[in-house]
């Protein structure tokens, strides 16, 4: 079976929220439509906003991967930091970031000592 994910973020005003996406994730990978952004992240995976201003604010998406802290300073040299960081029981970590519409983009990683989480 092959799998795609396409995860998406519903924004207010497309023209607005695209800076703050490309200072959180980079470049956008294409462009579907006028008021939507696709970033690819890795192959068959992706996350996109599109303007939809009735649901703006609701999505919640997060993002695992091997090298949290690689991820954070990458984001730090566009100009954002996290809005929260959190570390579980288990020791996982996450750092969540928030658009200004209230959408939470959360980037997740394995605990330091090397454990996985639970």
């Amino acid at each position: 079976m092959t799998l795609h994910l396409f995860a998406g973020l519903r924004v207010r005003d497309f023209e607005a929220a695209r800076p703050w996406y490309e200072r959180l994730l980079g470049e956008p990978t294409f462009f579907p439509h006028a008021t939507e952004a696709v970033w690819t992240l890795a192959e068959e995976r992706s996350i996109y906003i599109v303007e939809h201003a009735e649901g703006a604010g609701r999505s919640v998406v997060t993002i695992f991967l091997d090298e949290l802290d690689a991820r954070v300073a990458e984001i730090a040299s566009r100009g954002l930091a996290p809005d929260e960081r959190e570390t579980y029981a288990s020791g996982a970590r996450k750092a969540i970031y928030r658009d200004p519409d209230g959408n939470e983009v959360g980037f997740a990683g394995a605990p330091l000592e090397g454990g996985s989480p639970t």
